[in-house]
């Protein structure tokens, strides 16, 4: 493998996908769809969740077959029926859910399956060696025998990217590959990206941030409805131009206007002295109609205090009261009284993805809708659609599992769960994380649509521009407590970021 650093090679084409086509029962996942990838290029693909990127990135990637057209790589066609077989003719792919086996070392897990053996036994000399030159030629600094499931989601993905780079990938498909990465961490991602282009390796980036796309790719492909829009150098877009073409119309505003909101409102949610994992005696106040945003560095502790409000961790210490009655630390009585929570993962903390969207929704009213045990499907269908209609999950199918939906519309059933409950005041722990903008927008609307209802919303996001677009207040965490308090003209991104990244002397650390 040429070294970083080396001149880049000339462009020529290597990848060419040609009019696919794909189903899913009754729905054209992609349609028709032609994309061509160079050699040493980022060609980004993107679209609203359910455009049929991800679906595209699978079949290069050999995990789906198409219905329709062909794959062409090195002008000759070729038809995958498995990801072992894409990988032979040079592609490999890099999942969002990380593929890495925990109890194995990080060696282990770069060549497994391609280990150095003799009569049957891995030569544990050689697979070192091995490991240490192709880490060497990277540039990586990984541990090679601390087991992988110990390591940092960055580092797990720098794995696969070494997996992908000890099998000679002369192309990754990157789905989504910042999504759960800090932002020294992206940061780090980026540089890794330039170097693989660099050494003539190409990279087919699935994408929603868009200045993501923007600063990486050479190239644009955009899709809509499972059909090409179109390809473009990156260097003729913008992200305006971009969300135009996704969305097929001009997003006129990122945000809507935030709701009114009298600062005498009635008191909805008071946090006294509040102590748990992760946070230190934190006291904090939301009103009716009002949002408070929530900001602060990953691990600052923001998380953590929303489970310990909600009654999903265990309080040490401290007074939760909701519209004036005190709150014990439970997440089912929380609920009864009114206090409701969109997890930080819907995946894994807030759906039950096996499930029909139908269930899902009704899974914490359900005593609502049954008697002796059995439950009446008549009143628990009209109860949901209810809702769904509210936050306008598209898709009428709610017998379908959850996981068919589109990443943003799994969003919108969360809040439609929280809605059939009721609540007064609603925690949003970043509500908008892996969707595409025209969700984004969509569960923006929703929000100040609550707030204007006179519901409290205590909304935590890493997006500071999020922060600033809809709440009416700000509260900056760092180390387990609340640092600042910004107000009106004081809410600016430099006040946020100096909060969250200043230190003061002797300050105290959360338990």
């Amino acid at each position: 493998m040429a070294r970083i650093g080396d001149a880049a090679p000339s462009r020529r084409v290597f990848v060419e996908l040609r009019e696919i086509g794909k189903h899913f029962g009754g729905v054209q996942a992609l349609d028709g769809v032609s994309v061509t990838v160079e050699q040493g290029s980022v060609h980004a693909v993107i679209g609203e969740n359910g455009a049929g990127k991800s679906t595209l990135g699978k079949i290069l990637a050999g995990s789906l077959q198409p219905d329709a057209g062909e794959i062409v790589i090195d002008g000759e066609a070729v038809s995958f029926r498995s990801p072992r077989e894409a990988l032979a003719s040079g592609i490999a792919a890099i999942a969002q859910e990380l593929l890495v086996v925990p109890r194995l070392s990080v060696a282990e897990n770069v060549f497994l399956g391609a280990e150095p053996r003799r009569a049957g036994w891995v030569r544990r000399g050689a697979l070192r060696q091995r490991f240490d030159a192709l880490a060497g030629e990277a540039g990586f600094t990984l541990p090679p025998d601390r087991p992988a499931g110990s390591l940092r989601t960055a580092e797990q993905q720098q794995i696969e990217i070494l997996r992908a780079l000890a099998r000679d990938a002369r192309l990754i498909v990157m789905d989504e590959p910042s999504g759960a990465l800090s932002e020294p961490d992206t940061v780090r991602l980026h540089e890794i990206i330039r170097s693989l282009t660099q050494v003539g390796k190409s990279v087919l980036l699935v994408s929603h941030f868009l200045r993501e796309v923007l600063e990486l790719a050479d190239t644009v492909t955009v899709l809509r409805d499972g059909k090409l829009v179109h390809t473009k150098p990156a260097a003729e877009e913008t992200e305006a131009t971009l969300i135009q073409a996704m969305l097929g119309r001009p997003l006129d505003a990122a945000f809507p206007a935030k709701p009114a909101h009298r600062p005498d409102a009635p008191l909805a949610l008071s946090v006294r002295e509040l102590s748990a994992p992760g946070v230190n005696r934190v006291s904090l106040e939301v009103r009716e109609g009002e949002i408070v945003g929530l900001a602060g560095l990953i691990g600052s502790g923001r998380s953590e205090l929303a489970r310990a409000v909600f009654g999903a961790d265990r309080r040490r210490d401290g007074e939760v009261e909701l519209a004036g009655g005190r709150l014990p630390s439970a997440p089912m009585v929380s609920l009864r009284h009114g206090l409701a929570m969109i997890p930080e993962s819907r995946k894994d903390q807030g759906l039950l993805l096996g499930r029909s969207v139908l269930e899902n929704v009704t899974l914490s009213r359900l005593t609502d809708f049954s008697r002796l045990g059995v439950v009446n499907r008549r009143s628990e269908r009209a109860a949901a659609s209810q809702v769904l209609d509210r936050v306008a999950v598209k898709g009428g199918d709610y017998a379908a599992p959850v996981a068919a939906l589109s990443g943003g519309n799994q969003q919108k059933v969360l809040f439609a769960r929280m809605l059939l409950c009721g609540p007064r005041v609603l925690i949003a722990d970043e509500p908008t994380r892996g969707v595409d903008v025209g969700a984004k927008r969509a569960i923006y609307d929703l929000l100040v649509g609550l707030a204007k209802d006179g519901m409290g919303v205590l909304l935590i996001s890493s997006e500071v521009e999020e922060i600033l677009g809809l709440a009416h207040r700000v509260l900056v965490m760092r180390r387990g407590r609340i640092v600042a308090e910004l107000h009106g003209e004081e809410m600016t991104e430099s006040a946020i970021l100096g909060a969250a990244f200043s230190e003061t002397a002797n300050e105290p650390r959360a338990a």
